[in-house]
């Protein structure tokens, strides 16, 4: 099932090519706002589920594209964020150490919202294609074999990312937290619909143009893995979200008047805007294509980026 928010946060169900408001048989979830809503129809699915399969059958829907589409999970309690998670198309002999980083729930926008690049001295601005899990169960130290069974289901996330600010060491907080940094969606997709998730192609369009175009099969901690060693760390609630990392070669600079479109095979296609106030640029260039012309390579990194050419603090 394709569930989503739409117009003023009513809840759909996606049918071929046209939402049902299903917003009738969830109303008597206990909540405060769309996002307690989804976190308790996700924790009492078993007993939902049933319903709105139902009330999507019997109803004939709107078409999808007239619709103003909402950020489908809008308030999980936490982001986890797996971090260099890519063997970069075999390019890395080894995984990196599993790590993860905390981003802001308050980060989150949804389809046709935009991207707020802030006024901060970050040489680059990148927005990182990625996979993410949205968990079902409640999920403290889980085995492996146990973690597929604590998910709810998938979406499309972008991890937004200013890039390099000081002081050094100072990183992670500032460069991935900042509002709008985080877009999702456009559905958030039952588990039963997605046969393999260690077996999806994600691509990601930077005006029209494909920069990002990788395979869930190159992470290097599996689904299974990753989610279970953040269990053994801190407990995981019904709508948290895990996203599950980026292959780095096709990232690119984020720029004023972009519109930026992340497809997940089996998951629709995420679109949003790009707006600088302060209208900076960069060449046009993904980190392989500055890896490649680098004088100097280290083998499966690519730490290379191309530098601002215009706008405030271009050097």
């Amino acid at each position: 099932m394709k569930l989503l928010y739409f117009d003023d946060w009513k809840l759909g169900v996606l049918k071929g090519e046209a939402v049902v408001d299903v917003s009738a048989e969830v109303k008597d979830i206990p909540h405060i706002c769309p996002g307690t809503l989804m976190n308790g129809l996700i924790e009492q699915w078993a007993a939902y589920k049933p319903r709105l399969e139902a009330a999507a059958a019997r109803g004939s829907g709107v078409p999808l594209g007239g619709l103003r589409i909402r950020a489908p999970v809008p308030a999980p309690r936490t982001i986890d964020c797996m971090a260099v998670n890519y063997m970069e198309d075999g390019t890395r002999s080894a995984p990196a150490p599993i790590n993860a980083f905390h981003k802001s729930p308050s980060a989150i926008i949804g389809n046709g919202d935009t991207m707020v690049l802030p006024d901060v001295p970050a040489p680059i601005f990148e927005g990182e294609a990625e996979m993410a899990v949205v968990i079902g169960k409640k999920a403290t130290n889980l085995s492996e074999d146990q973690v597929m069974d604590h998910i709810f289901g998938y979406m499309n996330f972008i991890d937004g990312s200013a890039r390099g600010l000081p002081p050094p060491g100072n990183v992670f907080f500032q460069m991935k937290s900042r509002d709008t940094f985080a877009p999702i969606g456009p559905f958030l997709v039952t588990k039963d619909e997605i046969k393999d998730p260690q077996k999806l192609q994600i691509r990601l369009w930077n005006n029209g143009v494909l920069m990002q175009n990788f395979n869930t099969d190159d992470m290097g901690h599996s689904i299974k893995k990753s989610v279970a060693w953040l269990t053994s760390i801190h407990t995981l609630l019904p709508g948290d979200i895990v996203a599950t990392g980026t292959n780095h070669r096709g990232l690119n600079p984020f720029m004023d008047g972009d519109v930026i479109e992340l497809e997940t095979e089996g998951l629709g296609r995420l679109k949003f805007n790009v707006k600088d106030d302060l209208k900076r640029t960069w060449a046009r260039k993904t980190r392989l294509q500055c890896h490649e012309e680098a004088k100097e390579k280290t083998p499966g990194a690519y730490p290379d980026f191309t530098q601002q050419l215009t706008g405030k603090y271009a050097k």
